[in-house]
């Protein structure tokens, strides 16, 4: 049944993500129709997935984003938090290597919708430039989404953050919300299976400006690996209990 629910749930939503690329090519007049098409293409993601795998998300501490212009440092465990923060944060933009850029049709919207990419190829040169266009998108208003590891960790992985966060917390002087998350335990990375159950997108309290720079990345990788760590066992601790219950009744009834 697991199997053919994710079956099921990939086959559905890489028809609609192409329906919605080709549909979608008028949008590319302007960033705006562009930042509604990912939208929409994030809460199409969300109801494929719970109507067609049983797979519920749940935001919690929406209450801890403050209006306008910030960072937001979130832990990277699946392709789901990449689609599930476009369809809550009203203006967001991702900082992304510049190589995505070069994907056919997807490459067009990222550029057309003020993603900022970094170019890794210019070596030294990189941070200067990744500065000057996340300053552009604090500058229009826009909550800045950074993976502080870089790439898409396994549940239970040790840290590896980098230090591209810190660049732009002090390069910015905004506040900085960690984004804590156990998406990895139902749409894991390198894997098409889409387990049941309800994975949790969780807002940490908003750390403000103005901290030294290695205070803050400790202080932020503290409260990220904590608080998603405690998600994590959260569900397993579920699980471990929905079997025992389930032994328990078993034997009940002989």
């Amino acid at each position: 049944m697991l199997a053919l629910r994710s079956l099921a749930f990939n086959i559905c939503f890489y028809a609609a993500t192409t329906v919605l690329a080709v549909v979608g090519l008028p949008t590319l007049i302007s960033g705006r129709s562009v930042m509604g098409l990912a939208r929409a293409w994030g809460q199409i993601t969300l109801w494929l997935l719970r109507v067609v795998a049983g797979t519920r998300v749940e935001f919690r501490g929406m209450e801890n984003i403050p209006p306008g212009p910030l960072l937001v440092a979130a832990k990277h465990q699946s392709a789901l938090e990449t689609l599930a923060l476009c369809t809550v944060l009203p203006d967001f933009a991702y900082v992304l290597k510049k190589e995505l850029l070069l994907i056919p049709l997807i490459g067009w919207y990222l550029s057309r919708s003020g993603m900022v990419a970094i170019d890794r190829s210019k070596g030294t040169r990189a941070m200067s430039l990744m500065n000057a266009a996340a300053g552009a998108a604090i500058g229009r208003g826009r909550q800045l989404i950074i993976f502080p590891e870089g790439t898409r960790r396994p549940v239970g992985a040790a840290p590896a953050y980098k230090q591209g966060l810190s660049h732009l917390y002090v390069a910015l002087n905004v506040p900085c919300v960690p984004v804590a998350l156990n998406t990895g335990l139902f749409w894991a990375r390198n894997s098409l299976v889409r387990r049941p159950g309800t994975a949790v997108i969780e807002f940490l309290p908003p750390i403000p400006p103005g901290l030294p720079r290695q205070e803050f990345q400790a202080l932020a990788q503290e409260r990220l690996e904590a608080a998603s760590a405690a998600l994590v066992d959260e569900v397993q601790r579920g699980r471990v209990e929905l079997r025992a219950g389930a032994v328990a009744e078993a034997s009940a009834r002989r």
